[in-house]
C-alpha cells in the first residue's frame, strides 16, 4: 500500500492552504510505519467495519482500507473531509470509504451511512479524546475493539487501575464498557507539526457492564460526585449526591464500602454497589 510520507503530507497541506490548528488538536501522522503499527495492534481483520475520528489527511486511513471491509471517517473540519475522497481516490479505494462530516461528540448509529462499525482506530484530537472514547463506546454497542493514539498522560489515565494516582473519572468510566489497558509509547517525530508532549495507544476491548440493578447514568452520577473532591473520603465527596453526610455514610456501608475511603480505591463494581443503594431523595 503507497502510504503518505513527510513529503505528500506537507504538498497536501500547501494545496489546501492548511495550517495545522491548536484547537482542533491536529498533528498529523507523517510515519508510514507507525500507522501500520497501529493497525497491526488494532488487529483489523478483513471482515472488520472500521470508523476512523479525525483522519486529517488521511495517513492512517490509507492503512486502514488496506486492512479492513470499509472505514467510516468522521471528520469535523470541511476541508479535509472534502480532500481525504480525493487522497483515496488516487489509489482505487474509494469504494471501501464513507466520509462523514460531523462532530463525532454528537454522533450515533443513523449518521453513519448504513454501516455498522466493529472497530474503533482514530488519532484523537488530545483536548476531546476521553469524551470522544465515551460517547463512541455507549451511542455505537456494535464496536467490539478501539486502539486509539492519545497524549500519554491521557493514555495514563484511561488504563489506570484503582489506586492509581492517575486513576479517576475516565478510567472508571471506561472500565464500565471495556477491558482497557495501555498498548505502547508513540514518539512525538512520527507527527508533523510535532507535538510538545508525548502519545500512548490504548487499547479498549468491549466486555459486557457490571451486572446492576443500577442504571449506568446513576453509576456515573456516583463517580463524577467522588472525583469531584478527591482528596476528600467517599462520605464528605458524596454528602450532596446522598441528600447528607450521613445519608451518605448509610449508602456505603449498605455497598460494603468503607466511608473513610476515598474514590481512587474503588473499582468500577463497587461504585454499582453504591448506585444500587442511591438514597430514595434521588
Amino acid at each position: 500500500m503507497d502510504l503518505l510520507g513527510p513529503i505528500e503530507i506537507r504538498n497536501l497541506a500547501e494545496k489546501l492552504d492548511l495550517r495545522p490548528t491548536k484547537r482542533l488538536g491536529q498533528n498529523f501522522v507523517i510515519d508510514g510505519g507507525t500507522v501500520r503499527r497501529i493497525v497491526r495492534v488494532a488487529e483489523v481483520a478483513p471482515d472488520d467495519v472500521v470508523i476512523e475520528v479525525g483522519p486529517g489527511l488521511g495517513s492512517l486511513t490509507l492503512a486502514l482500507l488496506a486492512a479492513a471491509e470499509h472505514v467510516v471517517a468522521v471528520e469535523i473540519d470541511p476541508v479535509l473531509a472534502a480532500q481525504l475522497p480525493e487522497t483515496v481516490a488516487g489509489r482505487g479505494l474509494s469504494e471501501k470509504l464513507t466520509v462523514v462530516g460531523a462532530d463525532a461528540l454528537r454522533i450515533g448509529p443513523g449518521d453513519l451511512a448504513g454501516h455498522v462499525p466493529t472497530a474503533l482506530v482514530a488519532n484523537l484530537p488530545y483536548n476531546v479524546a476521553v469524551p470522544v472514547v465515551l460517547h463512541l463506546l455507549e451511542s455505537l454497542p456494535s464496536l467490539r475493539r478501539s486502539l486509539v493514539m492519545v497524549q500519554s498522560e491521557v493514555a495514563d489515565r484511561l488504563a489506570a487501575p484503582p489506586g492509581s494516582k492517575v486513576y479517576g473519572v475516565p478510567s472508571v468510566k471506561a472500565a464500565w464498557y471495556a477491558d482497557v489497558r495501555r498498548a505502547g509509547p508513540v514518539g512525538r517525530t512520527v507527527f508533523w507539526p510535532v507535538p510538545n508532549v508525548d502519545s500512548g495507544l490504548v487499547s479498549l476491548v468491549r466486555r459486557d457492564p457490571p451486572t446492576t440493578t443500577a442504571t449506568r447514568e446513576q453509576v456515573f452520577a456516583v463517580i463524577d460526585a467522588a472525583f469531584a473532591q478527591r482528596r476528600k473520603t467517599l462520605r464528605a465527596a458524596l454528602s450532596t449526591w446522598a441528600g447528607s453526610p450521613s445519608a451518605a455514610e448509610t449508602a456505603l456501608r449498605a455497598a460494603d464500602v468503607d466511608p473513610s475511603a476515598r474514590g481512587e480505591q474503588l473499582d468500577i463494581t463497587a461504585f454499582t454497589r453504591i448506585a444500587e443503594n442511591t438514597p430514595l431523595s434521588h
